[in-house]
């Protein structure tokens, strides 16, 4: 199985939480999932970047924006963890729907990475949390990816670049030419309420919650999708009351 990596961020440990459990509770096989924590990256002398807390935001001073979460650049230190094969990337505010493993049956060696190639609308001015939504190319491509790390196009990505390049270009896959970047289908990276299509739950593989769920203070959805999120973590929470050991 594609070992999966998913973003963490302390402030959505709960959400980090349901999603790989999510993984674990449909798949067919065992899995390998850990978490992408920035302290232990930086302590593995992979991620040097600074940053900043600006009116009780993460900013990064490279870029001059705002981040949303810790894992917004350490998501690309991926290929610098592994030496070779495919690995997965997720958000954490995601909710695995189908077997992870149907995955194995999408992988295409001749691409660097695969990716839903989404068309950003230009509507969406605010996303989770109240956070300011950027305009880059190839928006939200970078939060599910399937990485063939042993292409060599992503030889060319540098722990230097991923120090020193502004987010915008990392998570444009700036060092990848058009034709590099094979394409998943929407199924594996569903933006609830920011698609451009509207798929149904029951043909979704991978629903990602980009502008925010029922974990936030306050949140005022009441849609079929929250109330997706809001099952899964009644169940996870419900074997832990009895104790049941969860994968991982």
């Amino acid at each position: 199985m594609i070992p999966i990596y998913i973003g963490y961020d302390p402030r959505e440990s709960q959400v980090l939480d349901v999603a790989r459990w999510s993984a674990y509770r449909r798949t067919s096989t065992p899995l390998q999932i850990e978490p992408l924590v920035l302290k232990d990256l930086e302590a593995q002398g992979i991620m040097k970047r600074p940053m900043e807390v600006r009116d009780g935001k993460l900013w990064c001073p490279i870029s001059e924006a705002p981040m949303a979460t810790e894992f917004a650049i350490s998501r690309f230190a991926v290929p610098f963890m592994r030496q070779g094969g495919w690995a997965m990337f997720c958000d954490c505010d995601v909710l695995f729907l189908k077997d992870p493993v149907k995955l194995l049956d999408l992988v295409d060696p001749s691409y660097a990475i695969m990716a839903v190639k989404h068309q950003q609308r230009e509507s969406e001015a605010v996303k989770m949390d109240g956070q300011t939504q950027t305009f880059y190319r190839r928006k939200n491509w970078s939060s599910v990816v399937l990485w063939n790390l042993d292409h060599p196009a992503n030889k060319r990505l540098t722990n230097e670049m991923l120090n020193t390049w502004p987010g915008r270009d990392l998570h444009a896959f700036k060092w990848l030419e058009d034709h590099e970047i094979g394409e998943l289908p929407l199924a594996w990276n569903y933006l609830v309420g920011a698609s451009a299509s509207e798929l149904d739950p029951a043909d979704v593989s991978l629903a990602h919650y980009t502008l925010g769920g029922p974990w936030f203070a306050g949140w005022s959805g009441a849609t079929q999708w929250d109330e997706l999120w809001s099952r899964e973590e009644s169940i996870l929470r419900a074997f832990e009351e009895h104790a049941v050991q969860i994968p991982g």
